[in-house]
């Protein structure tokens, strides 16, 4: 590889990386907002079922990419949080004991609650998750035997969230497929002992759009799940005010990336064109009677979901709000109507 396509490349990533982080504040400034806004049990609810759907969606074709179908089922379920984690960008730890018991840690700082959103976090929406993806790993499996036992939780004050996946003698009922002993801990990690990537099958360029895509798919998932959960008024609402705080939130680091700045219309409107082509979609600008229109001609991280409603779109009407207060004060951004709510979406911008 020549130094210039290496300094492309390396250019490349660094606007997959700000996308990435975009998406993954999105994320957790939604479960937050879902939180402060409709309450404990409401936001329990909503991550419990983005969950389990990503793990219903996930988890075995995932097994399969890995290359760790064949292994028992214990050691299977934690080397899969273990490596698609990592690729993520997510911190884990994968202890083997035997066959029939692994463990998974997530040191300290947890990705999902970062910074000082840990701080906003109930327990209960942190058993939610478990409960949604790591208590069903063996129904997925079909071994009704498998379960995990959560030793700690970050959000309660322990030193990181960790557990181990245990195939018992005999089937579980659906209370018994995730428990808590908070009396126990997990064994050091040795990374000489970790299971790898085939570097052949995992290059540079796969790990790094992999890593990106790890923070989409969350936001994929979480809208369509909103929407059906609260109704598309409601989530519409949740969805497009944590946008916009996180737009604003994050201008600066988007805008460093993307190699944006502050400034008038014009400056937001390269931008938006920067962050669509930097989330693989494709998109144009015009002028159009005296103001600027960004024509975005697809939508890739929805164009699959089965329960796409067109109340989705203001996860991208809040992001765009945000982002253009970030870039300068009386920056009208305005999602022009659509058939169907759908692509191609026209944003009228200044």
């Amino acid at each position: 590889m020549s130094e210039g396509q290496h300094g492309a490349d390396e250019a490349r990533w660094l606007k997959w990386r700000a996308v990435s982080e975009l998406y993954h504040a999105y994320f957790t400034g939604l479960i937050l907002t879902t939180v402060t806004r409709r309450g404990t049990a409401d936001a329990a609810e909503f991550v419990f079922r983005v969950f389990r759907r990503q793990q219903q969606e996930r988890f075995l074709p995932g097994l399969k990419k890995l290359g760790i179908s064949d292994l028992p089922p214990a050691v299977a379920a934690a080397q899969y949080h273990y490596l698609s984690n990592w690729i993520g960008g997510v911190h884990v730890e994968y202890m083997y004991e035997t066959d029939r018991k692994a463990w998974i840690r997530y040191p300290p700082p947890r990705w999902i609650w970062k910074g000082t959103a840990i701080c906003g976090v109930p327990g209960e929406v942190s058993r939610a998750m478990l409960r949604g993806w790591h208590a069903n790993n063996g129904g997925a499996l079909g071994n009704l035997n498998l379960g995990f036992v959560c030793t700690k939780q970050s959000v309660d004050g322990q030193d990181g969230l960790e557990g181990y996946y245990c195939e018992y003698d005999s089937e579980l009922e659906l209370d018994q497929r995730l428990v808590f002993a908070r009396h126990l801990e997990a064994p050091l990690f040795d990374p000489a002992t970790a299971p790898t990537l085939p570097v052949a099958s995992w290059p540079k360029p796969r790990l790094e759009k992999a890593h990106r895509n790890y923070a989409m798919e969350y936001v994929k998932t979480a809208a369509p799940v909103m929407v059906q959960l609260f109704g598309p008024d409601d989530a519409g609402y949740l969805l497009r005010l944590t946008g916009k705080l996180i737009g604003m939130q994050y201008f600066d680091e988007v805008a460093h990336a993307l190699a944006g700045r502050r400034g008038a219309a014009k400056h937001f409107a390269s931008l938006l064109l920067a962050l669509f082509d930097a989330q693989d979609d494709l998109a144009d600008i015009s002028a159009f009677g005296g103001h600027l229109e960004v024509n975005q001609q697809t939508w890739k991280l929805m164009a699959d979901v089965g329960d796409y409603h067109p109340a989705c779109a203001n996860v991208l009407e809040g992001l765009f709000e945000g982002l253009a207060a970030g870039c300068g004060r009386h920056i009208p951004v305005r999602l022009k109507p659509t058939a169907g709510g759908k692509p191609p979406f026209v944003w009228s911008i200044g």
